[in-house]
């Protein structure tokens, strides 16, 4: 494994690094949370999940990632959406903050036969290391709770989508009785767990229409079966398709 595979290249570092670090983070990127021993212990126990999951599976599906495009997951931890867009032939970028949970993805990458379509790359929600306006579609599942700062993770998703490009953001509510998953999780996702707050729906649509983003839809919905909060949008239109449609 060369470093070229693993980290971006030199027009993809010039945003998300250099820059003074907010409270909550560790490392330089990611909250503080997530970081540690304990961090990594807590992430042992999911493991299952952050390799492969039905709900992973169902967002993939719904983003759609097309053969030639550049897609990114925010938080991709072992790669339970980012191996599977690789697989559809889409160039994709996987963001994960968390030392531990990166080093694993990596692995995981080395074995995998779509290798060369899957670069990991330290960062966050709040810093995304690619260039403005150069990524087709973007997803992030059961991260919005870990995002150190919403409004910075909103106006990065604005920056780094292209017009038109698509946004899925999913959180489960493992509090939700109807969650398969609720006896066993359901005790770690309160309003406030290991020092993580969850995120509204309808705050989260807020915010990504007030930077800009087109056809945005925030509610609590089920996907694959399980109670979630869903927040999808598009890109805003280049000056050019805005001309056109005025004709």
């Amino acid at each position: 494994m060369t470093r070229a595979q693993d980290d971006p290249p030199a027009q993809d570092r010039q945003h998300g690094h250099g820059h003074a670090h907010g409270h909550g983070h560790a490392h330089g990127h990611g909250h503080a949370n997530d970081q540690g021993i304990q961090g990594a212990l807590r992430y042992l126990r999911w493991l299952p999940q952050m390799w492969r999951s039905p709900i992973n599976d169902a967002v993939i599906e719904l983003v759609d990632p097309q053969p030639g495009e550049r897609v990114l997951d925010i938080g991709a931890g072992m790669g339970a959406g980012a191996v599977p867009a690789a697989a559809r032939g889409a160039s994709v970028l996987a963001v994960e903050p968390t030392p531990f949970v990166r080093r694993a993805l990596r692995a995981r990458r080395v074995v995998s036969r779509h290798r060369k379509r899957l670069t990991v790359l330290e960062g966050s929600a709040e810093r995304i290391p690619v260039p403005d306006h150069s990524v087709d579609a973007l997803w992030a599942v059961n991260t919005m709770h870990h995002w150190v700062d919403v409004e910075k993770g909103a106006s990065e998703i604005a920056r780094v989508l292209r017009p038109g490009g698509r946004v899925l953001l999913i959180d489960e509510v493992f509090t939700d009785p109807a969650h398969p998953e609720h006896d066993r999780f359901g005790a770690d996702h309160g309003p406030e767990h290991h020092g993580f707050t969850m995120v509204e729906a309808d705050r989260m649509g807020a915010l990504l229409r007030g930077v800009g983003l087109a056809n945005v839809d925030a509610s609590n919905r089920a996907v694959a079966g399980r109670p979630a909060i869903c927040v999808t949008a598009h890109g805003p239109a280049s000056s050019v398709e805005r001309d056109a449609g005025r004709r």
